[in-house]
């Protein structure tokens, strides 16, 4: 390896020169040094540059085990040649390294030469020595050569960290090929709701209980907002409260994180906030230089583990999480109206890091989470369909990935309400997420997430399913100890009447 102190500084140098550029155009590497692919350069990484400041532990990423013909097949900014290249930038910089191990060893045999022969003879002896010299003489070679072989392993390392940070992972052999389209549908729980009459939106629902507002908001908080009041506003506490009873009491470790995380532990889970558009919400970067908020409480949780190892004696560790989630809806024209695709919504999370021991502990761990989720909405009276998502379906960490989509009588479909995924060792490898196995050696954990309810989903599936011919909503019985009332009644009158000078028959 070489010398600490000239790796480091050799770095740093790297870094800067790599940030000076941003996330534009150029040559992959430092300035004025081609990379191992000569392609363009990709976007910034924060999580590349959180491990080059020294900041995080550098990640372990096994390119090997993703095939060329699985990256195919998955959504993404890379193909199947980008691996190739990846994998050619590896091997040049693991050879780069080698041949900088080898010279600090022979460095170090120089020096020890010069010590020996200064000790047995005094300065003005020992600089007549043609040993003496031509040691020195070496030694000022191997310096010229480190100082060569270290800004190609700067280079090299940036270029294979940018692009195969980029990977998504590898799949199970049993997901489905394919477009969102060849979901294979798994299981299908409860019958659908029968009405003698048609029913109606939520939205028309709740508008017609004064329970759910969207209208005449642009001045006050702009598209995809909602209020919630009255019933709409128990039923999301009343949500949270069962969500969260219910995992408790099977062992959940309860947690409060973090909105605000910077973009290393985003990108470690495999989001990518630095994508245009984002699909994150980034603070101000004029004061806060690297600051967004989570649309998932996934990536507070998992940042609580990051460089952190467990003991294997307390794996599985499930953890449970209500947080306000923040998504950057784009405005694609679908769902302009309603709580199906919003800015803010809430959401109990289901989080695991487990062992790796034998290689099946993530899947079952997986299977624990889905059997949660039926729990979940089943007792809350839902028919609802858990569905295997194939290929082009998975987000980047997943290695597998079930949806489950509840129907909505309002939107004459299944809507998703909840997905689980098993990310195995994925986002740990990125994070630095280890447990100690039975020998005491640290390995990388797997990691698995798990929506337990997705409120404002959830309520579009509950008014819908429950609603009654004359507007009113039962609340499902599991709910009402809760919410305190078995039918959400109609108003005797609305509760605002609308005054603003901007929409026909405002102002005073």
């Amino acid at each position: 390896m070489a010398a600490p102190r000239a790796l480091a500084a050799a770095r740093r140098a790297a870094a800067r020169g790599w940030r000076g550029v941003g996330g534009g155009g150029g040559g992959i590497g430092s300035p004025g040094v081609t990379g191992g692919t000569g392609g363009p350069s990709p976007v910034r990484s924060r999580l590349y540059e959180h491990v080059r400041e020294g900041r995080s532990a550098r990640p372990q990423l096994e390119v090997s085990a993703l095939s060329e013909r699985e990256l195919e097949r998955r959504q993404g900014a890379l193909r199947g040649r980008d691996l190739r290249e990846i994998v050619q930038t590896w091997t040049r910089l693991r050879d780069v390294r080698a041949a900088i191990a080898r010279l600090e060893q022979e460095k170090g045999q120089v020096a020890g030469g010069v010590r020996a022969l200064m000790a047995a003879h005094d300065k003005q002896t020992v600089e007549a020595l043609p040993a003496y010299g031509a040691l020195r003489a070496r030694g000022r070679q191997i310096r010229l050569e480190l100082q060569e072989l270290l800004a190609q392993e700067a280079s090299l390392d940036e270029s294979f960290y940018l692009r195969a940070l980029q990977l998504p992972n590898s799949t199970h052999p049993e997901v489905p090929i394919g477009d969102e389209s060849q979901a294979r549908v798994l299981e299908v729980v409860g019958e659908k709701p029968a009405f003698d009459f048609k029913p109606k939106g939520h939205l028309e629902l709740g508008e017609g209980l004064d329970i759910i507002r969207q209208r005449r908001l642009s001045h006050v908080s702009g598209h995809r907002s909602y209020y919630l009041c009255g019933a709409a506003a128990l039923l999301e506490h009343a949500l949270v409260r069962f969500a969260m009873a219910k995992l408790l009491s099977k062992g959940f470790l309860p947690m409060t994180v973090p909105d605000l995380l910077r973009g290393a532990v985003f990108e470690g889970c495999g989001m990518q906030p630095q994508l245009s558009p984002s699909p994150v919400y980034t603070i101000d970067p004029a004061r806060f230089e690297d600051l967004s908020l989570a649309g998932t409480a996934e990536v507070g949780i998992a940042g609580y583990f990051m460089d952190h190892a467990v003991r294997l004696q307390d794996l599985p560790i499930r953890v449970v999480c209500s947080s306000t989630c923040y998504r950057a809806e784009t405005d694609t024209g679908r769902e302009p109206w309603g709580l199906y695709r919003v800015h803010q919504f809430t959401k109990v999370e289901m989080f695991g890091v487990t062992a790796a021991e034998s290689g099946a502990e993530s899947g079952a761990l997986l299977a624990e989470f889905l059997a949660m989720q039926k729990e979940i909405f089943s007792e809350l009276g839902l028919h609802y369909r858990i569905l295997d998502m194939p290929t082009e379906e998975l987000g980047l960490p997943a290695y597998r990935k079930f949806d489950i989509e509840a129907w909505m009588p309002g939107r004459g479909k299944y809507g998703e309400i909840s997905s689980a995924s098993n990310c195995t060792d994925y986002q740990s490898r990125r994070l630095n997420i280890m447990y100690s196995d039975g020998d005491g050696r640290l390995r990388h954990a797997h990691t698995v997430n798990g929506t337990a309810c997705a409120v404002s989903r959830m309520l579009i599936a509950l008014l819908e399913c429950n609603q009654l011919p004359d507007g009113r909503v039962r609340v499902p019985p599991a709910l009402q100890p809760l919410v305190g009332l078995d039918v959400i009644p109609r108003p005797p009158a609305p509760r605002l009447r609308y005054i603003g000078p901007n929409q026909p028959g405002g102002g005073p």
